[in-house]
């Protein structure tokens, strides 16, 4: 049953005369802390808060002075306390509440400043379970949540980016209706944040991964100009998972990164991680989502060639990422043609002063890769609901390859096979690719046909052949991928008359005989991955 509004007006200007300061992250206390005091407000603290405190000199009295009971159960229970909670929850306006206040004692409190303890950094750096179970705040939310609640009156103040707004704020000793909403709407914001990533590391931790209900926090990285269109709004919100990629990376110069370089730059450096850098450097440039070219070679600048040699038009303010360390003789290749956005592992200095010519191209250092076999989640909005799926860490490397013609591939055809269905995990369905000696052919993708996808990635290699002055286009003895199974024989045909003389495919269709009878009738090699890779 809902409660009834006591419906008292909340006042415009509440004057401080009393914080509660309770923080696990001490950055900027102390000089928060003694600017109130300047102020003439009476400070109140808890632990380690009032240790760092005292020991600054600043006069401030332990909460267990307002509750008269001593702190317990090693720190577990010190602010779960009427004296407390009735400090923040009480409207001073109204006849009982000032009432309850002065028979129990109940001094009013006007300002909380309080963060919580670290669960999200004990959680990323692998802390066992009890370590991390002992890092779940209670107090803290509780004291957040209810002051919260009652910002007609109370100012609760949850990151140490507020500290200079909110003396900002209180420079004339109170704070207006305005501002104490805005810290209320951040405090929720942040409790359910920090309730989603202990749900999340629950379901992790007892192997639920799709759990009755299923909460997704992030913290604002950054407003956006705008989202994928200049009429959408859009933030970049980070989760706190550790993963090398674009939310870890530095920017080292360039241009605020986009809606779509974002998402762009994620799904670049995502593909380039399949190619271990200890194997062989390794380019992948992408075009809003789709790789245009992936190659390895024996270095980095070669790989970037090889990669852009299977369509140099799309690559044309595309996305590069590379899976070592940006040289500078990579750097002098990339810098030929107009690009985007450059992410690597890192970037060294010769590089850096090269692509420091051209001051507009943004440049991303991510600290290293992200692991492709590692678990995770990803989610997609749609009309009144949330998809969230286990990440696709399946690797080709991993799989039982069932040879089902009567050729098996040779060794090299084994390769680019792997090549090719590597990079076909990457490519928006319905997706073909062609591979030949380490690096794309061609690539169709995003097709309502697979046949279509199988004809455009025919037509974009003949048009680089021309481009760059092949014989022949590179799919002549190429291995050729599909993501999913292939329906029927057209597909496979089609692939065939662009010169592949290998087939990598998941398998699993009600015509795989046809297909099957069609790979031995033109002598092609074709073995099925049993592991499916749809990307929409």
């Amino acid at each position: 049953m809902a409660v009834a509004s006591k419906k008292i007006p909340a006042p415009d200007e509440v004057r401080i005369k009393t914080a509660l300061l309770s923080v696990s992250d001490k950055t900027g206390i102390v000089e928060l802390a003694r600017a109130l005091h300047q102020k003439g407000v009476r400070l109140v603290s808890t632990g380690g808060t009032h240790k760092a405190l005292t020991d600054a000199g600043l006069p401030v009295s332990d909460v267990s002075e307002l509750t008269g009971f001593a702190e317990i159960m090693d720190g577990r229970v010190k602010t779960l306390h009427p004296a407390v909670h009735g400090g923040l929850l009480a409207i001073r306006d109204d006849a009982e509440h000032v009432a309850a206040m002065n028979t129990h004692g109940i001094a009013a409190i006007d300002l909380a400043v309080i963060n919580l303890y670290p669960f999200e950094e004990v959680r990323a750096k692998g802390g066992d379970y009890p370590t991390t179970v002992e890092n779940i705040d209670i107090g803290g939310p509780a004291m957040i949540r209810a002051s919260a609640k009652n910002h007609a009156y109370v100012t609760i103040v949850t990151d140490p980016a507020d500290y200079s707004p909110l003396l900002e704020e209180i420079a004339g000793g109170t704070t207006r209706y305005a501002f104490r909403q805005k810290m209320a709407a951040k405090a929720y914001a942040r409790t359910a944040a920090y309730d989603a990533a202990i749900s999340n590391w629950f379901a992790e931790a007892l192997d639920t991964p799709m759990p009755r209900h299923r909460v997704i926090g992030g913290v604002l990285k950054e407003e956006m100009r705008y989202g994928e269109n200049p009429h959408q709004k859009a933030g970049f919100y980070v989760t706190g998972e550790k993963r090398p990629g674009v939310a870890t990376a530095t920017l080292i110069q360039g241009k605020q990164l986009s809606y779509n370089n974002i998402n762009d730059t994620d799904a670049a450096y995502e593909l380039v991680a399949e190619f271990l850098p200890e194997k062989a450097p390794a380019c992948a440039i992408i075009k809003h989502a789709n790789p245009c070219g992936v190659a390895t070679a024996p270095s980095l600048a070669e790989a970037y060639r090889r990669a852009l040699a299977c369509d140099s038009t799309s690559a044309f303010g595309g996305i590069i990422a590379l899976n070592q360390e940006l040289d500078a003789e990579t750097a002098e290749e990339i810098v030929k043609l107009f690009t985007e956005v450059i992410i690597a592992p890192s970037v060294s200095d010769e590089a850096k002063a090269v692509i420091a010519r051209k001051p507009n191209l943004r440049l991303l250092a991510a600290g290293g890769l992200p692991d492709p076999r590692t678990p995770g989640l990803t989610a997609k909005t749609v009309a009144g609901g949330l998809l969230v799926q286990t990440r696709d860490n399946g690797m080709v490397e991993d799989l039982e390859l069932k040879v089902v013609t009567r050729r098996a591939p040779s060794a090299q055809e084994l390769e680019d096979m792997k090549f090719a269905f590597k990079v076909a995990k990457h490519v928006k369905s319905n997706a073909v690719v062609y591979a030949k000696d380490g690096q794309t052919a061609g690539i169709g993708a995003g097709q309502m046909s697979r046949v279509d996808s199988a004809r455009i990635a025919a037509i974009k290699a003949e048009e680089a052949a021309k481009t760059l002055g092949f014989a022949e286009p590179l799919t002549r003895g190429s291995a050729v991928a599909s993501e999913a199974f292939l329906p029927f024989a057209d597909g496979l045909l089609s692939a065939i008359a662009a010169g592949a003389t290998a087939v990598i495919q998941p398998g699993g269709s009600m015509r795989d005989e046809e297909v099957i009878a069609a790979a031995n009738e033109h002598n092609v090699a074709m073995v099925f991955t049993g592991m499916r890779h749809f990307r929409h």
